[in-house]
């Protein structure tokens, strides 16, 4: 399974440059004429200033438009309580990022609560996924390479498994995390429940205790942490629970109605959802163009070192969420040919 590739030259004109890999790739061959065709992106947090350029975007809503379909771009709300928690607030943060050539549609509904339940395999059995995502016709994902604290890695998968996933759906994902906390080291001094966003860790007898089932697994408790007593157990299965979410996302289109976009420019260790990211990690490397998710992330990580910039840093293998898709069902290589064009 081919990746397209095209390495990142600011002395070309990128917008051509993207033209010819989209070309070659078929990015947009399966688009029919009336299709309603989600956009899928990122639109960065309010802050952000390493999300995919508006200008990208707005290229390959053209390209749609002119192979007849109708394009939307689309995401869904954050589970996190920042700028893209409910739909008011994250069309908002669209529209100040830039992202206006095409309607924005919140995939789950103004309060996460347009979603439908879906089959799926691997860790998990199924998977609300946003409504949008399962109304529209065909996709397109366009995704930007970085980091993630908790699943190493972040690309088109999971893109798919968060990205076009409610509240619910999100909170699933992050509860296959395990957490304990050594009470032998804890002191009961507070800094987890002080740091928490939703006030969750109780004190109890003296020593913290996260037992809500609203916990979502989030690493500031534990990074916060002075003493060290908390930890992640089995973290490696959010990878897998990406891929599960992925698969149940693309269980909703008909075959090869999906194409993917990767951006690996602005590379940083934190993820998008983090106004303050952090300085670039590596040099821009280019984008990349295919029809399969796991092809085109593993695609990304063969450019790099991913072991010392993505695993070290979250301690969890990143490669695992694409074996795990591929091993679950979803057509791709984790060693594919990659062909720059």
């Amino acid at each position: 399974m081919v990746v397209y590739f095209v390495p990142w030259d600011a002395d070309q004109n990128l917008i051509l440059e993207a033209e010819r890999l989209y070309d070659k790739a078929g990015t947009f061959s399966s688009i029919e004429k009336g299709d309603l065709v989600a956009v899928k992106l990122h639109v960065g947090e309010f802050g952000n200033p390493n999300y995919v350029q508006p200008f990208f975007v707005h290229h390959v809503v053209q390209k749609i438009r002119e192979v007849g379909g109708k394009p939307f771009l689309t995401d869904s709300n954050t589970l996190y309580c920042a700028q893209r928690y409910n739909a008011y607030d994250h069309m908002q943060t669209a529209l100040m990022n830039g992202f206006n050539i095409a309607p924005f549609i919140v995939a789950d509904g103004l309060k996460s609560e347009n979603s439908r339940m879906v089959k799926t395999r691997g860790i998990l059995s199924e998977i609300q996924v946003s409504g949008a995502i399962v109304e529209a016709d065909a996709m397109v994902v366009i995704s930007h390479c970085k980091g993630h604290d908790l699943s190493g890695f972040g690309g088109a998968i999971k893109n798919l498994a968060m990205g076009c996933t409610p509240h619910a759906g999100k909170l699933v994902q992050h509860r296959t995390i395990d957490l304990e906390i050594d009470h032998t080291k804890c002191n009961g001094c507070k800094t987890c429940k002080n740091v928490c966003p939703n006030n969750l860790p109780e004190i109890i007898k003296g020593k913290a205790h996260i037992t809500s089932e609203a916990c979502m697994r989030c690493p500031i408790c534990r990074s916060e942490c002075p003493t060290k007593a908390i930890n992640f157990v089995n973290q490696e299965n959010i990878c897998k629970a990406l891929a599960s979410a992925a698969l149940g996302v693309l269980e909703t289109f008909q075959p090869d109605k999906v194409s993917y976009i990767n951006f690996a420019k602005d590379i940083t260790q934190h993820c998008d959802c983090l106004p303050s990211p952090g300085a670039p990690i590596i040099n821009d490397i280019g984008i990349f163009a295919a029809n399969s998710p796991a092809s085109i992330d593993a695609a990304f990580l063969k450019k790099i070192n991913y072991q010392q910039l993505f695993n070290k840093p979250s301690n969890v293998d990143c490669m695992t969420q694409i074996t795990e898709a591929i091993n679950i069902g979803i057509p791709g290589e984790a060693n594919p040919e990659i062909q720059t064009i």
